[in-house]
C-alpha cells in the first residue's frame, strides 16, 4: 500500500474529512481538501516534515504511513524476499500451514531483532484474542510501534566510576576474608 493509500486508510479510520486533516496539518482552509486529495491519490508525495505532521495528527508512527508498496501479491512477495535477505525471515511448515519465522541461529542481530518484534506482536494479538485489550488498543500498539511496546527490557548500566568502586570494594572484601 502506497503512502497516499495509508493516509486515506488512517484518515477514514479516525473519521476525519480531507479538509479537517489538511487544516490540522497547516493547509489553508480553502485548499486543505484539495491538497489532501493530491497526497491520497499519489499525485503528490509528502516530504518528511509533512509525513511527520500527518502521522502526529493521525496518531500513528510516521513509519506506519510509509510502508513498502504491497498493493499486489508480487510486490508483497518481493517484500517478503527482501525480509529473508536482510532479516533471515524463513518460511517453515507448522501444522500443515506455511508460517514465517526469524532464523535467529543464522541471521545474527537482525534476525534476533525481528524475532523480538514478532514475539511482541504475538503477545498483543494473544491479548486481543483473550479479550484483555480492545481492538482499538491493539491498533494503537500496531500503528505506533514501538511507542507502546512493553516487551523490551531495559536495564540501567552503572557508571564506570561506580562499577570500578564496586569491583574495588569486592576485591577488598575478598582480601579481608
Amino acid at each position: 500500500m502506497a503512502i497516499g493509500e495509508r493516509i486515506h486508510f488512517f484518515r477514514t479510520l479516525r473519521g476525519m474529512t480531507q479538509k479537517y486533516l489538511g487544516m490540522a496539518v497547516g493547509f489553508p482552509e480553502r485548499s486543505a481538501d484539495v491538497r489532501l486529495a493530491q497526497y491520497e491519490t499519489g499525485t503528490r508525495t509528502p516530504k518528511a516534515d509533512l509525513t511527520a505532521a500527518l502521522a502526529h495528527t493521525l496518531d500513528v508512527s510516521p513509519q506506519a504511513l510509509s510502508v513498502p508498496d504491497i498493493d499486489n501479491y508480487i510486490g508483497l512477495a518481493h517484500t517478503l524476499f527482501a525480509l529473508e535477505d536482510v532479516y533471515s525471515l524463513k518460511v517453515v511448515e507448522a501444522d500443515g500451514r506455511a508460517c514465517l519465522q526469524a532464523d535467529i541461529f543464522q541471521g545474527g542481530r537482525q534476525a534476533s531483532e525481528l524475532n523480538k518484534i514478532l514475539i511482541a506482536w504475538r503477545e498483543q494479538a494473544a491479548k486481543l484474542e483473550a479479550g484483555e485489550i480492545t481492538k482499538e488498543d491493539y491498533d494503537r500498539w500496531r500503528y505506533n510501534y514501538p511507542k507502546y511496546d512493553t516487551t523490551q527490557r531495559w536495564a540501567k548500566v552503572p557508571s564506570k566510576e561506580l562499577s570500578d568502586a564496586l569491583i574495588k570494594g569486592l576485591k577488598k572484601q575478598r582480601k579481608d576474608k
